[in-house]
Parts: C-alpha cells; structure tokens; sequence
C-alpha cells in the first residue's frame, strides 16, 4: 500500500499533485478551488486571499484569484490536458464579522467568490460544486485519489 502525503495548504499556497496526495486547509473570506482529472488521478488545490493584484513580473503568485488560475493552467499545460477534463469545485467565501455593516465594494468574500468564478468561466473550466457565502469558516480534505472533497463548517464565534 502506498503512502499518502498529507500537505496543508496556508493561505496563498498552491498544489498540484498525484493520487497518492491529500491537502489540506481551512478557509473564512479565502477561496479554496480543487481540480481533479479523473482519468490521470492528479489534481491540484489553491487558496487564494484576494481576488486580484498580482504584481507585475509574478504571474503565479497564488495569493490572488489571478495568479492561482494561472498556476492551474499551467499545470493543465504541463500534463497535455484541457480545462474542460477537470471536476472543479470551488469552497469558501464566507463573511467573518457578519456582525458588521460592510460596504459592498469592501467586501473581500464575494468579489473572492466573483473573480474565480469568472476566471474559471474565462478559461474554460465548468463548476460542478459550488460551496460558497455565508458566514463562518470552512474545512477542507481534497483526496487526490477520488477527487472527494470533504468540507466541515466551522461556525463565527460570537462577537
């Protein structure tokens, strides 16, 4: 039997691994996005902070919605494969101070939630799970293997 890598991923890291993988990470206002290529077993995991600014010169910086796309399409490049051959899921975007009356354009989770949704679409990628908005936090175990993803809530604590 072989043995599977446990690889957490903090905010702004970004993975593409084998079957024999699982990642990690726990989200509030952040997006996770897992691909999964079920023919290959491979896939990959982001999780990005804010949906975008990539500085000029760092094309692949994953803390942004921007960068953690471009990641994906060039490991979809590297593989010879295409976006339409992936399962994506998108998770997170959840409001951490629902307590508080936040002006839309400050909202960080729904323009998260809008830019990867469009960056996805642009790209050719369909969604097939979206978990996303609310409040509160989230969990995630991406097992590379089956491309399950398991997703507990985690709930705001109280102001």
């Amino acid at each position: 039997m072989t043995a599977v890598a446990d690889i957490y991923l903090n905010p702004g890291d970004y993975r593409f691994a084998a079957a024999d993988t699982r990642m990690h990470t726990v989200l509030g206002s952040c997006i996770s996005i897992t691909m999964w290529h079920a023919g290959l077993r491979i896939g990959g995991m982001c999780h990005y902070m804010l949906p975008c600014g990539t500085p000029p010169g760092e094309p692949f910086n994953a803390r942004y919605a921007d960068g953690a796309i471009a990641h994906f399409l060039r490991d979809v490049r590297r593989t010879r494969t295409s976006p339409d051959q992936y399962e994506v899921k998108m998770f997170g975007g959840g409001q951490q101070f629902p307590h508080l009356n936040v002006p839309s354009s400050l909202n960080v989770a729904n323009h998260n939630i809008e830019a990867g949704g469009a960056l996805l679409r642009d790209h050719g990628f369909t969604v097939s799970v979206r978990q996303l908005g609310g409040t509160g936090a989230r969990r995630l175990i991406f097992d590379v293997a089956t491309g399950t993803v398991w997703m507990r809530a985690l709930a705001v604590a109280a102001a």
